[in-house]
C-alpha cells in the first residue's frame, strides 16, 4: 500500500492530476462510467457462447470491473480524505470475496433455485423474451432487478428491525470502489433478492446486467472525481446521489437516493434529492469492525443481557 501512496504523490507532482483545472480532460474523466458500461454491454452481446457458457467469466469480468475502478481512484481521486489504506482495502476485499462465496451460494439455494423449481412446476415459460434485442434486455433485467431493490432499500431506512441489518453499511466513513459488499450478512443476503429466475432472458443479457449494475454500483461507491453527463445521471446512480444517501448530517438526510444503480426510480417516487456529501458515515463516524457489523443487529439485546 506504500507503493500506491508513493505512486500518487508521484502523479501530482508531475501534474497528472491537474486535470481538475482542464475542462476538456475533466470531461473525459467524466464519460469514464458511461464508457465502461458502454464497454461490458458490448463484450457480453459480442461473446461467443462459449465464453458465456464458462462458469467462471461471469465473476472474472465482476472482478475486473472492481480492480479497474479503484485503480481509476488512484489517479483520478476525487476526496483525500477517501484515499484507500491497507486496513480498508483488506475488509473490502474481505466482503467482496464473502459476497461472491456465501452470499451468492446462499442467494442460489435459498431463493434462485427454489424460484426456478416454482416456474417448472406452474409452467411459467416466457422463451418470447429472449427474441427481444440484446440492450433491451438488459435494460429490463436492470429494471426488474433494481426496482424490487429500491423498495428493500427504502424499507431498511423506514423499519427499525431492517434498519438495523443496513446501518452498518452506513457506518463506513469513506467510499470506495468496493464498498457496496461491505455490510451485515443478513443486508448483503436480502438486498440481492430478485424474482428474475421466474424470467427467461437470454444468458448473456442476464450477465450483462449483472455486469452493468456491478459498473454503476462501483462508480456511486468510488472515490473518483467522475461526475457523468445528464443523459447518464438522470437515469443512473452516480456518487454524487450516492454520497449524499451516505451523509453524515444524520439518519434522517440519509433517507433519499435509494436507487443503487436505477436512481430514476427515486424520481419517480419522490425520494430523489439533489447534492453531495463529502463527509460520510453515522453516528459518532465510528468505523466498525466486522464483528461489529455482524453484531449491530443484536447489540442491544447483548447489551441488555450483559448488565444482568
Amino acid at each position: 500500500m506504500a507503493y500506491f501512496t508513493r505512486r500518487i504523490a508521484y502523479l501530482e507532482d508531475v501534474g497528472l492530476q491537474s486535470d481538475r483545472g482542464h475542462p476538456m480532460k475533466q470531461r473525459l474523466i467524466d464519460l469514464l462510467p458511461p464508457a465502461t458500461l458502454a464497454g461490458v454491454v458490448a463484450f457480453w452481446g459480442f461473446a461467443p457462447q462459449s465464453v458465456v457458457d464458462t462458469w467462471w467469466t461471469l465473476p472474472v469480468m465482476a472482478l475486473g470491473i472492481m480492480a479497474f475502478i479503484q485503480c481509476a481512484e488512484l489517479v483520478f481521486e476525487r476526496h483525500a480524505g477517501w484515499r484507500i489504506n491497507t486496513r480498508e482495502l483488506l475488509t473490502d476485499m474481505f466482503y467482496v470475496a464473502f459476497g461472491f462465496g456465501v452470499i451468492g451460494w446462499l442467494t442460489e439455494t435459498l431463493v434462485e433455485s427454489p424460484l426456478g423449481q416454482l416456474k417448472e412446476a406452474l409452467g411459467i415459460a416466457t422463451p418470447w423474451l429472449a427474441t427481444w434485442p440484446f440492450v433491451v434486455q438488459v435494460a429490463c433485467v436492470v429494471l426488474l432487478i433494481e426496482f424490487g431493490q429500491y423498495w428493500m432499500h427504502r424499507w431498511m431506512h423506514n423499519w427499525t428491525p431492517l434498519w438495523l441489518t443496513h446501518a452498518p453499511h452506513h457506518h463506513i466513513t469513506q467510499l470506495n470502489a468496493m464498498k457496496g459488499a461491505v455490510g451485515n450478512p443478513i443486508e448483503l443476503f436480502l438486498i440481492s433478492l430478485s424474482v428474475v429466475a421466474l424470467f427467461d432472458f437470454d444468458k448473456a443479457a442476464l450477465f450483462a446486467a449483472f455486469s452493468s449494475m456491478g459498473v454503476i454500483s462501483s462508480f456511486a461507491h468510488a472515490n473518483v472525481r467522475a461526475n457523468p453527463p445528464i443523459w447518464y445521471s438522470f437515469f443512473l446512480t452516480t456518487i454524487r446521489h450516492h454520497s449524499l444517501h451516505h451523509t453524515a448530517l444524520s439518519y434522517e438526510d440519509t433517507r433519499c437516493n435509494y436507487g443503487n444503480s436505477v436512481i430514476l426510480f427515486d424520481r419517480i417516487f419522490g425520494t430523489y434529492k439533489d447534492g453531495e456529501s463529502e463527509v460520510v458515515g453515522q453516528d459518532d463516524r465510528r468505523r466498525l469492525s466486522i464483528k461489529e457489523q455482524w453484531l449491530f443487529p443484536f447489540q442491544g439485546w447483548l447489551d441488555k443481557r450483559a448488565k444482568g
